[in-house]
């Protein structure tokens, strides 16, 4: 994947700098990514770029896109996601979200309910049951976090820190300076609960959604993904066996299948 950086002016003159992974032929294909980022030379936007050409901004605090300071609420980061969709050019993208990407798109089609025609929700965060709480990310130590998002760590849990030695000092010193700055931005709609009334909003949305969840999803659990389908008219529920929250990576194949079965409708 290629990236450039783009700057603009967003609500009352703020202005943003934006990294966007970009790369692919074929539809346009909006990705909007978790609290995580985007993982190195990511392996899951690589796969969709075989089908879709791929749009996947970076929100500011991630890599070095800046402008955090001015999003505070959630209007502010629905309303920053169609500055960047303008400013990409961006006509009639199919949009994916994970986790809180996911909730940033939901938020997006509720918002517009006309711009988006093909929605795919990977465990969005957004919703709160006391039943079925989500996980506490902000309080995961490093070492904890493989097993919190992944069905198998042993496998993938190196993905997270691309081959990196959590063990090793200098690298889990850089790793904690980069994951802090991520997650302070995370936070603002994350942290305590990642409850901002979007709940309220779904019945807006529109779209033909795909709402997917790994069966194993430690962070947010798959309780949730029945919530999110009885909340969209147009909403189908997908559960992925042997994945857990990052199930892009873990499960690519079948997350692959339902995004072309969904734009290929």
């Amino acid at each position: 994947m290629d990236s450039r950086l783009i700057e603009f002016s967003g609500a009352a003159g703020s202005d943003f700098s934006v990294r966007v992974y970009e790369g692919g032929t074929g539809p346009e294909l909006l990705f909007l990514h978790g609290a995580g980022g985007l993982l190195e030379d990511d392996p899951f936007l690589a796969r969709l770029s075989e089908n879709f050409t791929i749009s996947a901004p970076l929100l500011p605090g991630y890599e070095d896109s800046e402008g955090m300071e001015d999003l505070r609420e959630m209007l502010d980061f629905t309303l920053h996601g169609y500055d960047v969709w303008q400013q990409l050019g961006l006509s009639n993208p199919i949009v994916v979200g994970h986790s809180m990407g996911g909730m940033l798109a939901a938020e997006m089609a509720a918002i517009a309910p006309e711009k988006i025609q093909k929605l795919v929700l990977l465990a969005p965060a957004g919703l709160w049951m006391d039943a079925d709480p989500v996980a506490d990310l902000f309080a995961a130590l490093p070492y904890e976090l493989p097993d919190l998002l992944f069905h198998d760590s042993a496998k993938h849990g190196d993905l997270l820190s691309a081959g990196g030695d959590l063990n090793d000092p200098a690298f889990l010193t850089d790793f904690m300076v980069g994951n802090s700055r991520r997650l302070g931005m995370a936070a603002k709609i994350l942290f305590p609960v990642p409850d901002r009334g979007l709940s309220q909003r779904l019945y807006r949305v529109q779209a033909e959604t795909a709402i997917v969840w790994g069966a194993s999803d430690r962070l947010i659990p798959v309780a949730y993904a029945q919530e999110f389908a009885d909340a969209i008219d147009n909403a189908e529920k997908h559960v992925i066996a042997d994945a857990g929250h990052m199930l892009q990576y873990e499960q690519t194949d079948e997350v692959l299948k339902i995004i072309n079965g969904l734009h290929n409708r």
